[in-house]
């Protein structure tokens, strides 16, 4: 007989509404001396933002590191571009940035 399957948490990031520190479970608090791996439900009533010191209220689950970010009802909407990671949007646009410069500089072996 096999094993049943067990379930792994996904570790939802929670990022701070007052002054924006996002809490990421891979990485813990070594502030507060938690360890890595300490999902975000687990920690202490008593455990407050290490920047701005903010109760645990104040948080917001922004979802896993990685994903797209926005709402999922969303996501289907933009040319594709919804579905993005935060990480493809700035290679995107910085990408793009960079294209339109180099045409820019082009335009001076015109002559």
């Amino acid at each position: 007989m096999s094993e049943p399957a067990v379930d792994t948490p996904v570790l939802d990031r929670y990022e701070c509404r007052a002054c924006g520190y996002v809490y990421e479970p891979e990485k813990g608090d070594d502030e507060h001396d938690i360890p890595s791996g300490t999902l975000f439900a687990e920690l202490p009533i008593s455990w407050r933002c290490p920047v701005c010191t903010a109760k645990k209220t104040a948080f917001a689950n922004i979802g896993p590191a990685g994903t797209a970010s926005g709402f999922k009802e969303n996501l289907g909407y933009g040319l594709g571009v919804n579905t993005l990671t935060p990480a493809q949007k700035n290679i995107l646009i910085f990408g793009a940035l960079a294209l339109g410069f180099l045409f820019f500089i082009s335009l001076y072996g015109l002559q």
